[in-house]
């Protein structure tokens, strides 16, 4: 059974900073692409960032790329997004996936979600 565990979601001020964490288990992690998605209140879901087997390979979505970092331990089968420069914009509940065949920028291409970790930005 693949299980998803996202951690690190909180409060935090415009121009501040997270890092959230997924830890997997139940599945080949090391040859799993690893994404994060969020959603905002009243909102559908939308991509975040994504990552290949080996943690090199990254896409960003337009609206966070310089701001946020996607890395991952094979050893340790996290997944991790950093987040700086934090707008009010970004609050959302932010959920981590395992990609299962398709598009990476597409949820339908995930078929194993956590269950969200809030992340909550005041201006």
């Amino acid at each position: 059974q693949v299980q998803l565990v996202e951690s690190g979601g909180g409060l935090v001020q415009a121009g501040g900073s997270l890092r959230l964490s997924c830890v997997a288990s139940g599945l080949l992690f090391r040859r799993t692409f690893m994404g994060w998605f969020r959603q905002a209140p009243g909102q559908e879901r939308e991509f975040v960032a994504s990552t290949l087997w080996n943690g090199v390979t990254t896409y960003y979505a337009d609206s966070v790329k310089g701001r946020f970092t996607i890395s991952r331990d094979n050893v340790k089968n996290t997944v991790s997004l950093e987040m700086n420069s934090l707008k009010p914009e970004d609050t959302a509940v932010y959920y981590c996936a395992a990609h299962y065949s398709g598009n990476i920028f597409q949820e339908k291409s995930y078929n194993n979600w956590g269950q969200g970790t809030q992340v909550t930005v005041s201006s």
